[in-house]
């Protein structure tokens, strides 16, 4: 998949326009949050790389050593999330990973979050897009402090990048922090950036199915939205089975019935969110 997707390949990554080298900028560790600073592009497939020698026949030490660099760059990553997750903590924050496909309303529906909440509730969001900072451009004309990262070809955000991204942020102003992640249901999930809880969102127009054949995302989830329902008559959305499929897939996971656009539902989402920001130092 990697070979196809282009997130194997090499590149830079830039937090609100300014490039970050794959091997990124030296920080001391003394800096008040986390940072560990090698290659911000793991990436849960193996890969060959220098790693393996190809004579033109198969070796089994070949495939185990692949599984050993596997296994070594989600470990670095959850080493770093767990940074990120003492330092959300000491903060006081709340920390969501908001992930979903491409489409799914992941912008409006932190739009409208916003414009509803007001000053109820102080939000930032860190964006991850491959390219452009329309999203970032977006969520600011709504007065949320908002920093993008440019992933390029990674179709993820792992926890260097947040842990960088944090720098442009004034987090002691801030309850909630969203980390939207790159519109993808595959790779984003077995990456920990060192949230409290993850939303996955799926829309009404994406069919009821999507939990089954995305099921280690879903799984993942503490939340799950279903955005878009002033669709669903007209696209046919079977909310029952969707709704046995989520909770097949993910059981314990809370659900929310919404429409960014109309406002339907949004005000039990609202609810949820004020009552955590109490609960994270917990």
């Amino acid at each position: 998949m990697c070979k196809d997707c282009g997130c194997g390949l090499p590149g830079d990554v830039a937090i609100d326009g300014a490039r970050v080298g794959a091997a990124g900028p030296s920080h001391s560790d003394e800096h008040q949050h986390p940072h560990d600073h090698s290659h911000p592009h793991p990436h849960p497939h193996g890969h060959d790389h220098d790693h393996a020698h190809d004579h033109g026949h198969p070796h089994a030490h070949d495939e185990h050593r692949t599984l050993q660099v596997e296994q070594g760059i989600l470990q670095k990553n959850d080493r770093l999330a767990e940074r990120n997750r003492g330092y959300f903590q000491a903060k006081g924050l709340f920390v969501l990973n908001v992930l979903a496909s491409p489409g799914a309303g992941k912008t409006a529906f932190l739009e409208r979050t916003a414009a509803d909440l007001g000053t109820r509730l102080r939000l930032g969001v860190i964006v991850g897009d491959l390219a452009t900072d329309n999203d970032a451009v977006r969520l600011r004309g709504h007065g949320i402090p908002a920093i993008q990262i440019t992933t390029g070809s990674v179709c993820h955000l792992d926890a260097e990048m947040v842990a960088r991204a944090l720098e442009r942020l004034d987090l002691s102003a801030l309850d909630v922090l969203v980390i939207e992640n790159v519109g993808n249901l595959v790779c984003p999930a077995v990456y920990d950036l060192g949230e409290r809880a993850r939303v996955v969102l799926l829309s009404v127009t994406e069919g009821e199915d999507k939990p089954l054949k995305y099921p280690v995302m879903f799984q993942s989830a503490q939340v799950v939205v279903v955005n878009k329902m002033d669709l669903a008559a007209a696209v046919g959305f079977d909310r029952e089975t969707a709704l046995r499929n989520i909770r097949r897939v993910a059981p314990d996971a809370t659900i929310f019935e919404v429409s960014a656009k109309t406002g339907q539902g949004m005000e039990a989402w609202y609810t949820y969110l004020c009552d955590r920001p109490a609960r994270a130092a917990h």
